[in-house]
């Protein structure tokens, strides 16, 4: 008696094929791993982890199939994500956030996610001058300067970046940059008193963020996600980079009053 085998997909799986809003050339072209890979950086960016059946998990999926079966190789990217990248953009609205996920300017996905029960203050709103996350990272150099720069904190202080300037990618030059390099470093250096501090990376981090904005709850819990899962123990510093934040976005929030 032969067993039988699967039949191999006869074409690739296509833009078009997952996202319905997706048109034109995009529609057509192969969901490719490095695409992928570059929405998942972004949620984990900007929501603080990667999320259950948005984008990134459905684009992984769809690439994973597509190298398993020969039509595109591990570093494959498109020429639409290549040139004009993935993004992220969060819409307040009474009750709800509406994130919407872009690759190469189109859209691939649009959902809400439950507002905080408290209303945002006049601070998050845009009104008032709030203490920002660029402020929150120089009073760590305060709090927790003496630290050598982990991974962790690498990850929390990428996330900040992120969330000061809007921009998924790493700036060269930046703290997010910095902080990479000395956590790579510090990882190959017996002696504390050798490696990096956060006083190092953080100090004037207001003059070396390309943009900055006030902190909020939503920038504190995405920048606490990411300190934490690149965390051995899956903790926090109490006084290191999203410690700051935290603090920022509270005392943002009681100012209102």
């Amino acid at each position: 008696m032969s067993q039988q085998h699967p039949t191999r997909p006869q074409e690739p799986i296509k833009y078009g094929d997952i996202f319905s809003a997706v048109e034109g050339e995009l529609a057509e072209k192969p969901v490719a791993p490095r695409d992928a890979a570059m929405m998942q950086k972004a949620e984990n960016a900007m929501l603080g982890q990667i999320q259950k059946g948005a984008a990134a998990s459905a684009m992984q999926s769809a690439a994973n199939k597509n190298v398993r079966n020969g039509f595109v190789g591990e570093d494959d990217v498109t020429n639409e994500a290549d040139d004009l990248g993935v993004s992220i953009t969060e819409t307040d609205i009474p009750g709800k956030n509406i994130i919407k996920e872009e690759v190469g300017g189109q859209v691939v996905g649009q959902y809400s996610q439950p507002a905080p029960l408290a209303p945002p203050s006049a601070y998050e709103q845009g009104a008032g001058r709030g203490i920002t996350i660029g402020e929150a990272l120089e009073a760590t150099a305060l709090t927790a300067g003496k630290k050598p720069v982990e991974w962790s904190d690498a990850a929390a202080i990428q996330a900040a970046e992120v969330r000061a300037t809007g921009s998924i990618n790493i700036i060269p030059g930046g703290i997010a940059a910095a902080a990479q390099s000395a956590a790579t470093l510090n990882a190959r250096t017996a002696r504390d008193e050798d490696k990096t501090k956060l006083a190092d990376i953080l100090a004037d981090a207001t003059t070396k963020l390309a943009s900055d904005k006030q902190a909020t709850r939503r920038d504190a819990e995405g920048i606490s996600a990411a300190e934490m899962r690149n965390d051995p123990m899956l903790t926090t510093h109490p006084a290191g980079v999203s410690a700051s934040v935290a603090a920022a976005a509270r005392l943002n929030q009681n100012n209102t009053s």
